[in-house]
């Protein structure tokens, strides 16, 4: 006898697919909740992901998430973006609507869903540390969510600029850039510094290039690094006096938001911080 699921289907197209903290949250949500879903964890080569894209239109998939190497050339495939995924120029989250394929990008919106828990972005002088694909759904969504003004720090000027243009005619927020030449100490204007590279992933030691001495009392500093989520950074800042946000809660929120594009259901960010948290082993 042949089993029949006839829930929702989601999933995950990725290469390398293995080691996804997003599966085993979703799945916790999805259980926490009695939503009659899964979340499948597939790898899909590059020259793949049009039939995979196409396998889940088929389906009747209610969406699913692009991981690298696919989050710009899953566009081709799609029907239409959301403003974000347009302005940032990348999608991370697909959610089937009205027989469309909608491409969203939720990396941003989770670290804005985050960072509000500490500190509402309207209105303030936001620094992002980093020009790369974190640091573009940072930036952009930072700025739609009402930021006065976002400054690029970045150690490629060309790149940096680019994203700082990015953001200026995406969303009219005044943006610029700052090369990364050296320790980059943060102005007292700002508000919240975020940062948005590699350094310190699986390295509790690693440190950025900061005048850690401009880290004060009333900054927010955010890190995007997951594991581990209080990274040298964080500590640096936090014995300044500064507030701090580690990168659990944007991983968190984007997963959270791209379950209730699929479901309707906003779904308990506890319960997927703890799956998280547990499948980080952290």
């Amino acid at each position: 006898m042949t089993a029949t699921f006839l829930g929702i289907h989601t999933g995950s197209f990725s290469s390398p697919a293995a080691g996804n903290p997003t599966v085993v949250m979703v799945e916790a949500a999805y259980r926490h909740h009695g939503i009659d879903a899964r979340y499948l964890n597939c790898e899909v080569a590059p020259g793949a992901l049009r039939d995979a894209v196409g396998g889940a239109r088929a389906m009747g998939w209610a969406g699913f998430n692009c991981s690298l190497p696919h989050k710009v050339a899953v566009i081709d495939h799609l029907d239409r973006l959301a403003e974000s995924a347009e302005v940032i120029g990348a999608v991370n989250t697909v959610v089937a609507t009205h027989g469309e394929l909608v491409g969203h990008n939720t990396d941003g919106q989770g670290f804005v869903e985050s960072l509000r828990t500490v500190v509402d972005p309207a209105g303030l002088e936001v620094v992002v540390l980093g020009a790369g694909g974190a640091a573009r759904a940072v930036a952009v969504e930072t700025a739609l969510a009402g930021a006065a003004r976002v400054t690029v720090v970045n150690r490629t000027e060309r790149r940096g600029a680019e994203l700082a243009r990015l953001v200026t005619a995406g969303t009219g927020v005044p943006a610029a850039s700052v090369p990364w030449d050296q320790p980059y100490a943060v102005p007292a204007t700002t508000d919240v510094v975020v940062h948005a590279t590699s350094v310190g992933f699986g390295d509790g030691d690693a440190l950025v290039a900061l005048e850690l001495d401009s880290l004060r009392e009333g900054l927010v500093v955010a890190d995007v690094v997951v594991s581990p989520p209080r990274t040298a950074l964080l500590r640096a800042a936090e014995a300044r006096g500064a507030r701090t946000l580690d990168g659990l809660g944007m991983l968190v929120g984007q997963g959270a938001l791209a379950v209730r594009h699929w479901t309707g259901i906003d779904p308990d960010r506890e319960v997927m911080r703890t799956a998280a948290i547990a499948a980080l082993r952290i």
